[in-house]
């Protein structure tokens, strides 16, 4: 057996070089044979969510760095083991960065899994999966939302089994070293984990006051021309019809220079409010905006008054719930910064609803999206976290499952015209040769 270990922790991390070093030394007595890419010393760019791995060359990202050699990596072997200090319940950026690539490996095309809209497998075959994420010390309902979406994307890679480890700084190496072996043994007896709950997460209690300013941060790589900025903006033109202040920064464009991040970091010292508006990138935030996060924790902010935090995800399945991981890393990355957490709009099917329109030119179609944003500006300005009548509007899906599926497959056949590529969208770019 062929195992790969992804090490996505940062340099100097003891638990990451640990965890490898004993995984190896496991594998090795098993007689299984093993390598370990350290992803920090990679050249691995960040997804740009254009789907011209799908389209322009079906099955594999145009950007020609070191996340093409890895991901035929990760379709060789048959066991791949993901090392990350918990992030927010979450990735580490250095990891998510990697996993982002892999939407490379299904196909555009959708099928039903459980009652779910998934993509379709683009191999016949895919690794086990053990993913392994450590904290500083235990925190329960980070580690819930770690176990849960780390299970949420074992549906999405296809894993036959798989399997979830938690390590805590404090523990003995001996401790650890019994929970990497427990963690082996469960796959080679092909057993996966049991479906992983999220913990319930209920905005803060917060006193009712007024809103003066509210910044929007946009996590989209698009940019401006997003869906994320689209569902952020009418957010912010109905708040300024309630007086309040407000400003725009998109994440993609800040982290290109020490200027542009050292001028996020200000805007929210200033805000009342920070929205972060943001695509769904394999079941939870895209790599560069976890970034942008850590180091709002990091660095901290002026404590001169409360700052408030919301979210608003969208993804391109038509269940909204499929973002529920993403949001509940919103409420943790609240918690850790010790923001005001007033909670988390979902849209499903965002891609093929708005696609970056301006919602007021939506008509009809973008009545219930324009609801359920005014219902949740009317509650912000007022210092009250957003209502379950605002997350269930925006999150009610707009077409039955059957339209968007042939949707769907209709679009990507006719988008993949323009690159001659509609022959070749099943192509498999990383399978062995017999």
């Amino acid at each position: 057996m062929k195992t790969l270990i992804l090490d996505g922790s940062p340099a100097g991390d003891r638990i990451g070089s640990f965890s490898a070093a004993t995984l190896q030394a496991d594998l090795a007595k098993c007689g299984w044979s093993s390598e370990v890419v350290v992803l920090r010393d990679k050249n691995i760019g960040n997804c740009m969510g254009d789907f011209l791995c799908w389209m322009k060359s079906p099955g594999k990202c145009y950007m020609a760095d070191d996340h093409l050699e890895i991901s035929r990596k990760y379709l060789e072997n048959d066991l791949v083991i993901f090392l990350t200090p918990i992030t927010f319940g979450g990735y580490s950026p250095t990891l998510k960065k990697m996993v982002d690539h892999m939407i490379q490996n299904t196909l555009p095309f959708f099928a039903t899994h459980s009652g779910e809209i998934h993509h379709q497998q683009r191999y016949e075959r895919y690794p086990d999966v053990i993913t392994i994420g450590w904290q500083r010390e235990p925190d329960a309902e980070a580690a819930s939302i770690f176990r849960h979406l780390a299970w949420r994307n074992s549906i999405n890679f296809y894993a036959k089994v798989h399997a979830c480890g938690i390590l805590c700084e404090n523990q003995a190496d001996r401790d650890m070293e019994a929970q990497l072996h427990s963690l082996l043994d469960q796959i080679e007896r092909q057993e996966s984990d049991a479906e992983a709950t999220l913990p319930v997460i209920s905005p803060s209690s917060v006193t009712p006051t007024s809103l003066r300013s509210a910044l929007l941060l946009v996590g989209s790589p698009r940019i401006e021309k997003s869906t994320s900025s689209s569902l952020g903006s009418y957010l912010l033109e109905q708040l300024k019809t309630h007086g309040v202040e407000s400003e725009t920064v998109y994440i993609y464009k800040a982290i290109n220079t020490k200027e542009r991040m050292e001028a996020l970091r200000q805007a929210i010292e200033k805000t009342d409010l920070v929205v972060l508006a943001f695509p769904l990138y394999v079941d939870t935030l895209p790599a560069p905006v976890i970034s942008v996060l850590q180091d709002v924790v990091k660095n901290g902010t002026a404590k001169t008054k409360p700052t408030r935090f919301a979210a608003i995800v969208n993804c391109g399945f038509p269940e909204a719930s499929q973002n529920a991981s993403a949001i509940a890393v919103c409420a943790e990355f609240a918690r850790e910064a010790e923001f005001e957490w007033m909670g988390g709009l979902s849209l499903g099917a965002g891609e093929g609803m708005v696609h970056a329109r301006p919602l007021a030119e939506l008509g009809g179609q973008g009545a219930p999206l324009r609801r359920a944003l005014e219902i949740a500006a009317g509650e912000l300005v007022l210092g009250q976290p957003i209502s379950d009548n605002a997350q269930k509007l925006l999150a009610k899906p707009l077409m039955p499952e059957w339209m968007y599926r042939l949707g769907g497959t209709i679009g990507w056949k006719m988008r993949s015209r323009k690159f001659g590529t509609q022959k070749h969208l099943k192509a498999r770019p990383y399978q062995k040769a017999s």
